[in-house]
């Protein structure tokens, strides 16, 4: 099952929606759509060019994080195929469904709209990541899981031995990256952006709001005006690729 477009979904709690909007858009050079749900709680991020690749979700319950939504040409063929390699099904909203993988990490099916142009690099970086934070216990098992549900996804060990790679084909805006955690925990997941001065582009998001957490070598974990964590990377904002 091909997938034709990716989205990043950042989760925030209900409470933190408005702050949550008012930062992303402003780092990633985007405007808002009209809010979506039977809470308002849905909206995309709006690029100057390309197609829309990130959306924001208000959530009720819990801390929030990140979830993947895949778009196809066939829903119920791709919800098939993540039943048959591992998946539950939490939701089947008809045309669009909740699926969560073996080790906990929810995403969606959603119908493909076209999408084809990648949005642009802005102020020097790109939001190009979801990570899935991984416990010991489920690490080996989750990277077998996405690997045989997206088979036209280049799959390969990481920079680290606790990374995993999941690229996808040229022009898709969004890969996987799976962590595997130094303690057992609850799956979660956070975003990440590639970019190109790790700490001009700190400097900008501190100044829209954002608290460092934590400074790695060639890394950055900081917290939105929501409270959601996510990291900042050193890798080239146009490839995805580590340096040199």
């Amino acid at each position: 099952m091909s997938i034709r477009w990716t989205y990043a979904f950042v989760d925030r709690p209900a409470v933190g929606f408005g702050a949550a909007c008012d930062f992303w858009t402003a780092v990633t050079g985007t405007r808002l759509s009209e809010l979506r749900g039977d809470q308002g709680e849905f909206v995309t991020l709006l690029p100057e060019s390309g197609d829309a690749c990130v959306k924001v979700q208000g959530v009720a319950d819990g801390p929030g994080g990140a979830h993947l939504d895949f778009s196809v040409e066939d829903v119920a063929g791709f919800v098939k195929d993540a039943l048959r390699t591992g998946a539950d099904l939490v939701a089947d909203h008809g045309d669009w469904a909740v699926l969560r993988s073996p080790a906990g990490q929810l995403f969606c099916a959603v119908p493909w709209s076209g999408e084809s142009r990648r949005p642009p690099v802005v102020h020097g970086s790109r939001l190009d990541q979801v990570c899935l934070d991984l416990p010991p216990s489920n690490y080996d098992a989750e990277v077998a899981f996405w690997t045989a549900l997206l088979p036209e996804w280049e799959s390969r060990p990481g920079s680290l031995p606790e990374f995993h790679v999941l690229r996808p084909p040229a022009g898709l805006p969004i890969r996987i990256l799976l962590q595997r955690l130094g303690e057992e925990r609850p799956t979660s997941a956070h975003l990440d952006l590639a970019c190109a001065d790790i700490d001009a582009t700190r400097t900008e998001h501190e100044a829209l709001g954002a608290a460092l957490v934590h400074r790695g070598a060639h890394w950055r974990v900081l917290r939105d005006p929501a409270g959601g964590v996510y990291c900042l990377t050193g890798r080239d904002p146009e490839t995805g690729g580590l340096p040199g």
